[in-house]
């Protein structure tokens, strides 16, 4: 798509009250006059297929214009999952227990499908847990996750409530290694490992807050990057609504300096799980990181580009589009 027809269409759907408010935000945070600000939206969803949100949230207007070409935008994205993703291939990972009885040798833990098990299987596999984790099949973003302690139900009721929630995808919990539970020990805190042409392009750890059971960070988590080849958390964690933290606010445990161990096993798992659907060249995966070994949760088909290079986590104001060229040329 060229860059007038892509910028004509970023126009007819974009909301003028909440671009106008974008504006208003961005000239109290830098006293530049509005009209400048408008048209320097503008401009860069012309040169470089960002909207007035990729404006705020990335701060563009604190950009130079070197700065601005290393951005990974909105269509930037958009364009590198048309390029590698065939979206025909992506029921694969958008049903989760699809995604599970295709990953299951990444799982490493026992998880089942309601609605292809009997009301004897769930019994069975109910003996000897304590606590077990359910899923909704048709949500994202950590909504309708649940932790669940097994004493507190009766399993043919358990059973027919979850068949008639449609929250039919029930896991073991997964259990973490020791390092990212002290951080915050009431979430499994994942790590989301980018890949792009088979190569590490981005990653995160994502933190649980506010005695959330899940870490995502939509859902009231923070996030930091990860640096790629040594594991080691250089920048502060973040909240949705901005609030920077190198310590955790509840466990008052160090964010800032933490070397995820097991880092290179990380990256070989996703570097390897990458094979099963081929066709799908472009994924976010979600990793816990456990005791021994780290192992999937799930994996995304239309990775979000939101939490890549948010201005906390940027050296010398530059984005990552120059890693994912370098993994669109040099990809295995």
């Amino acid at each position: 798509m060229g860059k007038a027809k892509y910028l004509l269409k970023r126009i007819r759907s974009m909301s003028f009250a909440n671009m106008f408010n974008t504006i208003d935000l961005v000239h109290d945070k830098t006293n530049k006059n509005k009209v400048f600000i408008f048209f320097d939206i503008i401009s860069c969803g012309i040169k470089y297929q960002a909207g007035y949100v990729d404006y705020n949230l990335y701060e563009m207007y604190k950009m130079n214009k070197k700065e601005r070409k290393t951005v990974i935008t909105r269509g930037i994205n958009n364009d590198i999952i048309k390029k590698y993703n065939d979206m025909s291939y992506a029921y694969k990972f958008e049903d989760k227990a699809l995604f599970n009885k295709l990953f299951d040798k990444y799982m490493n833990r026992e998880w089942i499908y309601l609605k292809e098990a009997s009301i004897d299987d769930f019994k069975n596999y109910l003996k000897g847990k304590k606590e077990i984790i359910i899923k909704p099949l048709s949500l994202s973003c950590g909504k309708g996750v649940e932790k669940l302690t097994v004493k507190d139900y009766k399993p043919e009721e358990l059973y027919n409530h979850l068949l008639e929630t449609d929250q039919t995808l029930v896991e073991d919990v997964a259990i973490q290694n020791k390092v990212l539970s002290n951080i915050y020990p009431y979430s499994v805190n994942t790590l989301r490992i980018v890949t792009l042409n088979k190569v590490v392009v981005a990653a995160l750890l994502r933190i649980g807050n506010d005695n959330n059971v899940v870490d995502n960070f939509n859902h009231g988590g923070m996030v930091t990057t990860i640096d790629i080849e040594t594991g080691e958390i250089l920048f502060p964690a973040i909240d949705k609504v901005g609030n920077v933290y190198e310590k955790h606010p509840q466990t008052n445990e160090s964010i800032v300096g933490v070397k995820i161990p097991m880092w290179e096993d990380v990256k070989n798992l996703c570097i390897e799980a990458c094979d099963i659907v081929p066709e799908l060249g472009y994924v976010g995966w979600d990793v816990c990181l456990g005791e021994e070994k780290p192992f999937l949760i799930e994996g995304n088909d239309f990775p979000g580009h939101d939490l890549y290079q948010l201005p906390v986590h940027r050296s010398d104001n530059y984005g990552l589009l120059p890693v994912f060229e370098k993994a669109m040329k040099e990809g295995k």
